[in-house]
Order: C-alpha cells, then sequence, then structure tokens
C-alpha cells in the first residue's frame, strides 16, 4: 500500500486543475477554462460556484441559464461525492493552509494553543453577512476578497495580490489559530458544509479495531466530526468533514476507511 496516497492524488488532482486553468489562459486549451467561479468543461458544459451564485441572486444580478446549470451540476456533484470535499481536493488554498497545519504539529504548536479561540460556526455567520451585503450594496460581496479566487485566478493570470493572501493565511494558521482560515473563517467551506450533509461517501470508523493512538484526531483538519472515536462504530456524517483522507492514512489499525452512506439504518450525528 502506497503511504499517504490520497494527499499524493489530492496534490496531484489540484495542481492538475490549476495547470489545465494556466493551459487554457496561457496556451488556448479547451478542457476547462474559466476559473473556480465561473467555467465551461469541453467548451461545452457549464460549471459555476453556486455560493457565488448565491451571492449573484441575492444581489438583484440576472442569472443567465448556463450559470445556473452549472451551480446545479456542481451541487448535485457534491452532494453526492462529500460536499466539503472541494475544499480539500479542488482549492488550492488547501495546499497553503495543510503546510501550516504539518509545520505547527512539527514544531509543537498545537501543545501550546490547547483551546481554539474561536468557534468553527464563524463560517456561517461569514455567510449570512456576505448575502446581506451583497443584498444591500448590489455586488457579490465575498468574492471581491475571497482569498481562493485571489490566489486561483494569481495562478492562471499572476499572483499580484495573491502572494499576499497566501503568506497572510499561512501565518494566520501557522502561528495564530489551527486550521484558522478553512476550519473556522471560510464561507466557502462552510457552504460546501452544508451540501455535506447529504453526500453518499463517508469516512467509517469501526471502533473495534481502534487502539486510541488518536492519530486521526491530531492530523484531521475538523476533528470534531471524529467524535465517535473510541467511542462507537459508525460512520461520519457531519457536513464539516472534508473527506481529506488523512485520519484514513494515518491509523495504523485499519479503523477508518471510505464507505457508502447507510441510508436505512442512519447512525446518529453529534
Amino acid at each position: 500500500m502506497i503511504k499517504n496516497k490520497y494527499l499524493i492524488l489530492r496534490r496531484v488532482l489540484q495542481i492538475s486543475l490549476m495547470t489545465l486553468y494556466f493551459g487554457a489562459n496561457a496556451w488556448g486549451w479547451n478542457f476547462i477554462v474559466g476559473n473556480l467561479s465561473s467555467s465551461k468543461l469541453l467548451d461545452m458544459i457549464p460549471l459555476s460556484d453556486p455560493y457565488a451564485v448565491l451571492q449573484m441572486f441575492a444581489a438583484g444580478a440576472v442569472i443567465t441559464a448556463d450559470i445556473f446549470v452549472g451551480a446545479l451540476i456542481i451541487v448535485l456533484f457534491y452532494s453526492l461525492v462529500g460536499g466539503r470535499a472541494f475544499c480539500s481536493w479542488v482549492c488550492p488554498v488547501n495546499i497553503v493552509t495543510d503546510s501550516a497545519n504539518y509545520l505547527r504539529r512539527k514544531f509543537g504548536f498545537n501543545q501550546i494553543q490547547k483551546k481554539q479561540p474561536a468557534s468553527r460556526s464563524m463560517r456561517y455567520w461569514v455567510i449570512a453577512m456576505s448575502l446581506l451585503i451583497s443584498f444591500f450594496f448590489g455586488v457579490a460581496a465575498f468574492e471581491f476578497i475571497s482569498p481562493v479566487s485571489m490566489v486561483h485566478r494569481g495562478i492562471i493570470f499572476g499572483l499580484g495580490f495573491g502572494w499576499a493572501a497566501i503568506v497572510i493565511i499561512f501565518l494566520f494558521d501557522l502561528f495564530v489559530l489551527k486550521n484558522g482560515w478553512c476550519g473556522h473563517i471560510c464561507p466557502i467551506g462552510g457552504f460546501y458544509s452544508i451540501i455535506g450533509r447529504f453526500s453518499l461517501i463517508r469516512v467509517k470508523h469501526e471502533e473495534e479495531k481502534c487502539t486510541l493512538c488518536m492519530k486521526c484526531k491530531e492530523v484531521c483538519p475538523e476533528n470534531q466530526v471524529l467524535f465517535m472515536v473510541g467511542k462507537s462504530s459508525q460512520q461520519v456524517l457531519m457536513g464539516e468533514c472534508t473527506n481529506c483522507a488523512r485520519c484514513i492514512e494515518v491509523c495504523d489499525d485499519d479503523a477508518l476507511n471510505f464507505s457508502i452512506r447507510d441510508l436505512i439504518n442512519k447512525t446518529k450525528e453529534n
């Protein structure tokens, strides 16, 4: 078995997508054209960020059929594969935050900060605020300041302020708050976590195999979703799970694996 195979696959997918977007702009490739907010796949299939579309709708913009269909395709796709899979498998900022999280563990910063000084529900308040601002000011509010959009556009068209966004998020996650951006603030992750509540692909914990080493909770960017570890055998049903598979990779007991959601015998969510 290849060590860290899911991490390698995630990085390959993230870098490949950025390369394809960059190639479309630089060399005229047409496999996927645009950016993470709005794209066209194979010059036929529209793809739109549903959170951006929601802001546009709140701002009073006219939503064309292509944009609506593109948003619907993305919602349906992530509803099946796991809403926040976007965060760990697609979003380029994930590489930055994972790097900061790795260094926190490496240098023992996690032990210094025993208690998180911020609530993870903050991201849902940011969603509400962005929609209200969009409504009152007639603009897609978060799109103007979104580090995800800045970094992605920067990779394609030249980084500019994208460098500043990368550095600020990296330092914030490293020194201020563990998983600060993705785990507490980013409304895109919050939006996909709402979609993720209904997704089919789930991590499953088998209590009888678990030796309580807790490596899974140490690496998980949303370790509250692993509340069942050492307590019961059940699937991770909380939408905040990013399906990054880090918990699966570090588990030497094979107590965690991907599974298909049990739609008949639903286990309780914390």
